[in-house]
């Protein structure tokens, strides 16, 4: 049936579970056009028979079954044709096993503190696993309402989208629950879980019941998720002025789980260590890292549940939402975390990836479950969640919110594509377009234009320039088609002559043989400070090039004010050195993120040969006089992968001098770190990264601090409270001994230790020893001491390491049909793992083995998006270091700190 016709449909699905195996029955009810043929998903399922009910009276007629599996699909024949306009419902009877890799429906296990394996089953469907648990219309635009009874032993509990109504005992040892009707939605958000979990629950402001599900001895760290979800999902129905319209929403944490987490409606499901937090042992980002995945989901119950992409090609309005709406929540809920001074990391990530020629549109056409899986990737989410802060800088916050507001109401219950966005948001600004805007940012201490309340705010207008189109009425579909329909961004080229200020856009693209970026085009909203004026002044650019016309002639101009908008900004003759040299006077005079931004922009220049790396290395030298966290860890971004690159092919002890300057760039800041827990939540997070960084590179104050530390603790058998912020670096210090590398393996396989289990996953992965590093990545794969969850992680942590780069290639090459097998052709854990491996490569013999690796697996592995990146990547590796090698040497031995 057309989705339309599908609204109807009533899913009835029954399971019956043995931790082991599932049977399950499921009877469909709907109208449809005449057929005698209905065709649905079903992956690995074993069905028995199937039959064709119309209405009471009549008795059910069985219906034929035949299987393409290649295409995921059954057809169900009906004895005689069904005729349109009539309700029918079809009753299948099929059984499977539980899924051994990380969806459909799957088995996850965990050991109590006792050391006892106990056994779980849970959930994920998302994007096209529903199809393993139950025959159904597998697509996003097929919303139907799910009724489903779940038989378990009385020992389990179950959950799913919606309260249970009743429970029947059927036998002493079996119990069944009857769970009430979800609301229309995709058959992806559908979830169960049957489990001994534990929970806590709190009620919201608005009457929502909100519980945290977790293993039994794990419940005591649930408590910050609670308050957190609490706040968020208040927050979420005063910002939509939309109810939530379910009456529990549930968060549970598997012991076993592929991604970040799954926003099942009424039920989202965690990776342990984005729901778990202990205010005794939890980092600052361990923090920041549950509140903002929390945010996220929780977000989708409106975007993504409420409303959800019509197919997979714009899956960015679910993903790129609720990462915007990670920010704009997580400001107002918890403005201590200071979140806006992580969202240009976010942007920056995204050029990364969509400065390839490899890269998408964010909205571009899918078919197979292997590209579907592929969307899941930084160019939806974070490519996504930048354009639409770039979409609320210039429309104002106000008129994006009415925008969104007006689509979620609109379009509650269905799905929608692209242009239904942008066709209510021109309708949304058509009030404002005449408006001056006034509203002024606080400053805070001694940057100015810092960012406050719900973020991202605007500074004052001058009445000159109040709006953008000078009281046009506002295209906005016009001006984002031009940043969702084609891939990558503009750069814009500053030249100042005078007063005026001539500017070029073209498209930025990496690469040696780069295809011509001629017929890009897009509207621009540039905005501009000048010495002479913070007002934040602002141009609509919407041709190849044009002009702009200064009251008076300036020192310096800086585009793109705090990275607002998704472009890189070139300056011409000595527009760069002008900046340079106020970072080197005033730095303070330009907001944190413009000097983050600077940073990023410099380098990205260098790559396509626009500037020369010592013209980048030369602004990189004000650092040394920097305190602020984006900035300091944007310089260490650039700076440190160089420093891989060189140290992969170090002949002459340039790479040893590059680590001695980026060392001597941080050292006074490093020095005035103090080894607790104290500070804001930007202090600590960039105490954790600094000393980490010293750490690791052999900075010798540090690593003599953490291995007093790691005695200490050692003679304590791990009982001494570390402080949590530097308990990585302390870690990573520990694991260089052989000795000290065991002990933490043993404190690794401990209960007490289940949320340090990442820094300590880091710091074994640091070892030197190539037997140890081969040990971690195989007990990955087999997943009893290190869960196969943290594989991908393990991976790429190995292969940044000297002794581990090529270990990881080898693994990944002898591994590869079981990673697939267990992470799924397209999904983003594969693709963590192919570039994570193989982005440090930089010579012509490591791109060929790459290239011939790939080439020699079927096609559908060798076409993977990933694997193109990673051989553009290695090429544009190979050609930064012919280019750039002997002058960053030069570079070096001119300026020595």
């Amino acid at each position: 049936p057309s989705p339309a016709v599908a609204a109807g449909l009533l899913g009835l699905l029954s399971v019956a579970l043995a931790l082991g195996g599932a049977r399950g029955g499921g009877s469909p009810r709907f109208p449809w056009d005449s057929t005698s043929a209905v065709v649905l998903h079903s992956k690995c399922l074993r069905i028995t028979g199937a039959a064709v009910e119309a209405g009471s009276a009549r008795p059910a007629q069985k219906a034929r079954v035949l299987e393409h599996q290649a295409l995921e699909q059954v057809a169900l024949l009906a004895a005689e044709p069904l005729q349109a306009g009539q309700y029918y419902t079809l009753s299948i009877q099929y059984f499977a096993n539980l899924s051994e890799s990380f969806h459909g429906f799957y088995k996850s296990t965990y050991r109590t503190q006792e050391g006892e394996l106990r056994v779980l089953a849970a959930t994920q469907f998302e994007p096209t696993a529903a199809r393993m648990a139950f025959p159904c219309f597998d697509e996003p635009a097929f919303k139907a309402r799910f009724s489903i009874t779940i038989r378990r032993e009385p020992k389990h509990l179950a959950l799913s989208n919606m309260p249970i109504v009743k429970s029947v005992t059927i036998t002493p040892w079996l119990v069944e629950d009857h769970f009430d009707t979800t609301v229309k939605m995709s058959t992806y958000l559908v979830a169960f879980i049957v489990s001994d979990f534990k929970s806590i629950s709190k009620i919201t402001g608005h009457g929502v019941k909100i519980s945290v599900y977790t293993v039994p001895d794990k419940i005591n760290q649930a408590h910050y998720a609670l308050d957190a979800a609490v706040k968020l999902l208040d927050f979420y129905e005063d910002y939509f002025s939309i109810p939530y319209p379910l009456p529990k929403q549930d968060l549970a944490a598997i012991p076993d789980f592929q991604s970040g987490a799954m926003e099942n409606w009424g039920l989202t499901t965690y990776r342990e260590s984005a729901l778990l937090y202990d205010p005794e042992k939890s980092s600052a980002s361990s923090k920041l890292w549950v509140t903002m995945v929390i945010a996220h989901e929780l977000a989708h119950q409106w975007f993504g549940n409420l409303v959800t992409m019509e197919w997979w090609d714009d899956l960015w309005l679910n993903e790129g939402f609720a990462m915007f709406m990670e920010f704009v929540s997580v400001s107002v809920t918890h403005p201590e975390l200071r979140v806006e001074d992580y969202f240009l990391r976010r942007c920056f990530d995204a050029i990364e990836v969509d400065s390839l020629n490899s890269s998408h549109p964010i909205s571009t056409p899918v078919e197979d479950p292997a590209q579907i899986l592929e969307m899941f990737d930084d160019v939806s989410y974070k490519k996504g969640s930048c354009i639409l802060n770039m979409l609320r800088d210039y429309l104002t916050a106000d008129v994006l919110k009415a925008g969104l507001v007006q689509y979620l109401q609109k379009y509650s219950y269905q799905n929608t594509k692209n242009e239904d966005l942008w066709n209510i948001m021109t309708n949304a600004s058509i009030p404002y377009s005449l408006m001056f805007f006034n509203f002024i940012c606080p400053t805070v201490g001694s940057d100015k234009n810092e960012l406050q309340g719900d973020g991202f705010c605007r500074t004052q207008q001058s009445s000159s320039n109040a709006h953008w189109t000078k009281g046009e009425t506002l295209d906005v579909r016009a001006m984002m088609d031009t940043w969702t329909l084609q891939k990558g961004f503009p750069l814009v080229t500053v030249t100042v002559r005078g007063k005026n200020v001539h500017l070029q856009q073209e498209r930025y693209l990496k690469g040696v043989n780069s295809p011509s970026s001629t017929g890009y085009l897009w509207h621009i909203p540039l905005t501009y400070i000048t010495s002479k004026s913070d007002t934040v002044q602002r141009f609509l650019m919407t041709t190849k090039a044009d002009v702009i016309i200064l009251p008076e002639e300036v020192e310096w101009v800086k585009f793109n004010v705090d990275m607002n908008g998704y472009y890189i900004v070139h300056y011409e003759d000595d527009g760069w050195d002008r900046l340079i040299n106020l970072l080197k006077e005033n730095h303070t005079a330009i907001s944190s993120n413009d000097r983050a931004s600077l940073i990023n922009n410099v380098f990205q220049l260098v790559s396509i040969k626009k500037l020369s790396i010592s013209k980048a290395f030369d602004l990189t030298l004000y650092l040394k006089h920097e305190r602020q966290i984006m900035p300091v860890l944007q310089g260490m971004n650039e700076l440190i992968p160089i420093y891989r690159l060189l140290e992969r092919r170090d002949m002459d002890g340039t790479a040893k001098q590059l680590k001695e300057y980026i060392i001597n760039l941080f050292k006074d800041l490093i020095d005035k770190q103090s080894w607790s827990d104290e500070g804001s939540a930007s202090e600590r997070l960039l105490r954790d990264s600094l000393l980490l960084f010293a750490c690791v590179h052999r900075y010798q104050p540090c690593v003599d601090k953490a291995k007093g530390y790691f005695t200490e603790w050692q003679k304590s058998n791990g009982t001494l409270s570390l402080p949590a912020d530097v308990k990585t670096a302390v870690y990573a210090v520990g694991a260089q001994t052989s000795e000290g590398w065991d002990f933490l393996l043993s404190k690794y396989r401990l209960h007490l230790f289940n949320v340090e289990r990442k820094n300590i996953e880091l710091a074994l992965s640091l070892s030197r020893s190539k037997d140890k590093l081969q040990w971690l990545m195989d007990q990955g794969l087999r997943g009893d001491i290190v869960r196969t969850q943290d594989l991908p992680h393990i991976i790429v942590f190995v292969a940044k390491t000297p002794s581990g780069c090529h270990l990881a290639w080898t693994f990944l090459k002898e591994n590869w049909e079981k990673v697939v097998e267990k992470f799924e052709l397209g999904s983003n854990s594969v693709a963590d793992i192919v570039t994570g491996v193989t982005s440090r490569y930089s010579t012509r013999s490591q791109l060929a083995q790459v290239k011939e690796f790939f080439s020699s697996l079927e096609e559908k592995s060798a076409q993977l998006r990933c694997v193109q990146q990673a051989i553009e990547t290695i090429e544009d590796n190979i050609q930064w270091m012919d280019t750039n090698f002997e002058k960053v040497k030069t570079w070096l031995q001119n300026n020595q700190l």
